[in-house]
């Protein structure tokens, strides 16, 4: 599948250039700045279905979720430089982007206020691409289902379930986002798919 619509615009590359040319190559070992547009390249391109996943659960609208995917993305572009792999995956730093644009998203949602603007994003995805992000919604069918029993839950029970069990975040990282620690993240874990197999509870 052509991944194209979600990439950032010609500004945006111009703006990650700026950003990930921050490395460069000295006799020291530090990485060039080629060298981390290539890696930028290579996750975006891995982690690309972890993210529109993340909002195809969550919204039914192409465009919308397009462009908080696009968003995510330019995000990532500013703080790549900044990615320790040896502290997180890219999973982890993908999805924790994810989060925080979605929060934004919610707390602030210029595109209902503004229709032009919101006609104007609607105008960037073709109907082929608009099919692509489509056949990504209907995948995550099943998990919007489980969003939906989740929704019963506490807010750290069902998004500790989410991170693991959707995004695949291991425990510890899903531990690091949440804030707490990974053995109450596994307490969380245990006690939710236990609810959810009895059909659901509210929790605390």
């Amino acid at each position: 599948m052509q991944h194209g619509p979600l990439l950032p615009g010609d500004d945006d590359d111009a703006q990650r250039s700026d950003s990930l040319n921050e490395s460069r190559a000295d006799p020291h070992g530090v990485e060039s700045s080629g060298s981390r547009i290539s890696q930028f390249e290579s996750f975006y391109r891995a982690e690309f279905g972890a993210v529109v996943s993340y909002f195809a659960r969550r919204y039914s609208d192409p465009q919308l979720v397009a462009d908080l995917t696009a968003d995510t993305f330019v995000a990532a572009i500013h703080s790549f430089t900044q990615l320790d792999a040896k502290l997180t995956s890219n999973r982890a730093f993908a999805i924790g982007l994810a989060r925080r644009v979605w929060t934004r998203y919610r707390e602030s949602d210029p595109r209902s206020e503004d229709p032009a603007r919101r006609h104007s994003i609607e105008r960037l995805l073709d109907r082929a691409e608009t099919k692509e992000l489509m056949w990504w919604i209907d995948v995550e069918s099943s998990s919007r289902d489980l969003t939906e029993r989740l929704a019963r839950m506490s807010i750290l029970d069902r998004e500790a379930v989410e991170l693991v069990d959707l995004c695949e975040l291991s425990p510890a990282e899903a531990a690091r986002e949440l804030g707490i620690s990974a053995a109450a993240l596994r307490v969380r874990l245990l006690r939710t798919r236990a609810r959810l197999a009895r059909g659901g509870a509210d929790g605390v």
